[in-house]
């Protein structure tokens, strides 16, 4: 079973030197944050300002791409977690046919963006998150935490 989520924010833990793609259900009961490496989180905070680089950064080539042939997005899956890794697959559509590919969770994420594909996570994926010491630090948060990115 998976669960459609939408990106509500994008902040940055100090204590990991990394930023936070915050994934939320539709009734906000379910919350899902990705620890992604800086130049993603760039190419998704341009993707969720709607701001347009002078120059094509990758996840924009990637969907220039895709245009050219024809192909679409259907889905984002966040599949997988395991050893604090995510993993997602990309599913796709070209010429009546229908394609995953892997991907880095954060890769797929701006991709989406880009397409206005929906994103989903697994439910396994949601309850393996589910642990006390992030529960713990999810408490600790503050709406300022979430800076102007926070939707």
């Amino acid at each position: 079973m998976i669960t459609q989520m939408q990106v509500k924010g994008l902040m940055f833990d100090p204590y990991n030197n990394a930023y936070i793609v915050i994934l939320r259900d539709e009734d906000q009961s379910e919350m899902l944050p990705i620890w992604v490496g800086k130049s993603e989180a760039s190419s998704i905070s341009l993707a969720i300002e709607n701001v347009a680089p002078p120059r094509p950064m990758t996840h924009d080539f990637m969907k220039t791409y895709l245009d050219a042939f024809n192909a679409k997005v259907i889905s984002v899956v966040i599949t997988d977690l395991t050893e604090h890794t995510y993993f997602a697959k990309i599913h796709l559509t070209y010429a009546d046919s229908e394609y995953t590919v892997d991907s880095r969770p954060s890769d797929a994420i701006a991709l989406a963006l880009r397409t206005q594909a929906p994103i989903f996570a697994s439910e396994s994926v949601i309850r393996k998150q589910s642990s006390e010491e992030l529960d713990q630090w999810l408490e600790n948060l503050k709406p300022e935490d979430f800076g102007k990115l926070d939707s």
